[in-house]
């Protein structure tokens, strides 16, 4: 799906990377596709100058693209993608005698195999998966987004999902014409679809949370927690890693205090809009009711209301982006890192040319809005 994001030109790339360091954060660069021999075209020169703009590491999953990788860049840490499905202790040590510094295993594992895998391979950084979208294909592997992409429309230039141009399809609704059943003709094996107020959705399974599991995750040994966020807005992003780091932190310092509150960040992420999740494969192999996306959504899709984009103090009024309609007497959230969050209602708010509004329906709308506690840029507006 990277392929049809708006992504990084050098100068950008060297500007975040920058930023990120500033802000005491690491950058990580994404290289998972699955290279063919036009791929290898300037790659060795855009990781030298990945190594020359300080990025932290580079993920991936193709032999070829890590043995050059190392090559080029030998002090540059290697992660290996989930995407090379790495599901035993075995490939998790030839991958860290290869170089990798971190594997990400594969999103097919159960808490037992992961404790095995630390187990035998102690000295290894294992990385997983815990919140997000789970794949219809092995570890990512899929071959249905390259049928569907590039027959539906012959004419189009050709789309790789496993090169960054993934159309999900498996998140596509399907009518069926013929049958009520899918029918496997050798055998006669009856696979029942069934159809609700959503649709019929045959591949879509539930978005992976564990954020009410913090305490097995450490426990089998995974270091790191990944959440899968392509193509999401800035605001999904933001509260789905927020919520996460609150848990862990408040499990590390008061693990009671976590076990107290473990509803209130499952009810935060709920409010994303992502439907009923699913525990993946950590507590087995996830049955067929983990493959039902019935599109059960409690909370609004419209709590994301602004971007930040300056703020005078002399007057308390704060210049916004919109991105969903808000009016006056809406109670708001400022929503912001490292900081407590802070609720108030709309009691002013103006346009462009400073004449008084009720509401802001357009998208992109840039609006004044009074505030009665000073904010940031970036600072996120939500529906409270």
């Amino acid at each position: 799906m990277r392929a049809n994001a708006k992504n990084f030109s050098p100068q950008e790339m060297a500007e975040g990377i920058t930023y990120a360091h500033a802000h005491g954060k690491k950058v990580y660069i994404t290289a998972n596709i699955f290279a063919h021999n036009a791929d290898f075209e300037g790659m060795a020169d855009y990781f030298t100058s990945l190594q020359e703009m300080g990025a932290d590491a580079l993920i991936v999953s193709d032999l070829g693209v890590f043995s050059l990788a190392r090559s080029v860049m030998p002090n540059m840490e290697l992660h290996l993608s989930t995407q090379a499905n790495c599901t035993n202790y075995a490939a998790a040590a030839f991958w860290r005698n290869a170089g990798a510094a971190r594997v990400i295993l594969a999103r097919e594992l159960s808490m037992a195999e992961i404790r095995e895998i630390n187990r035998q391979v102690p000295d290894l950084h294992i990385e997983c998966f815990v919140h997000g979208a789970m794949c219809m294909a092995y570890s990512g592997r899929c071959l249905i987004s390259n049928y569907i992409g590039n027959t539906k429309h012959a004419d189009a230039p050709i789309r790789d999902a496993n090169g960054g141009d993934c159309i999900q399809p498996c998140r596509w609704e399907y009518d069926l014409k013929l049958s009520a059943d899918l029918i496997e003709k050798k055998s006669g094996e009856v696979l029942p679809l069934h159809e609700d107020e959503s649709g019929t959705y045959i591949m879509n399974a539930r978005d992976m949370c564990m954020i009410r599991h913090i305490p097995d995750l450490v426990d089998v040994g995974i270091r790191s927690f990944k959440i899968e966020g392509r193509m999401k807005t800035a605001y999904y992003v933001a509260a789905t890693v927020a919520a996460y780091r609150q848990a862990i932190d408040d499990y590390y310092n008061d693990p009671q205090l976590y076990m107290t509150k473990r509803d209130d960040y499952a009810a935060a992420l709920a409010r994303l809009g992502s439907g009923r999740y699913s525990t993946g494969f950590y507590f087995g192999k996830p049955s067929a009711d983990d493959h039902s996306y019935t599109g059960d959504n409690r909370f609004s899709l419209q709590d994301f209301l602004a971007i930040v984009e300056s703020y005078d103090p002399a007057t308390e009024l704060a210049t916004v982006e919109q991105c969903n309609k808000f009016v006056i007497g809406d109670p708001i959230q400022i929503f912001r890192a490292n900081a407590q969050h802070h609720t108030q209602t709309i009691e002013a708010m103006y346009d462009e040319h400073n004449k008084p509004i009720t509401s802001a329906p357009h998208p992109k709308q840039k609006v004044q809005i009074k505030l009665n506690t000073p904010v940031t840029q970036y600072d996120i507006i939500r529906r409270a």
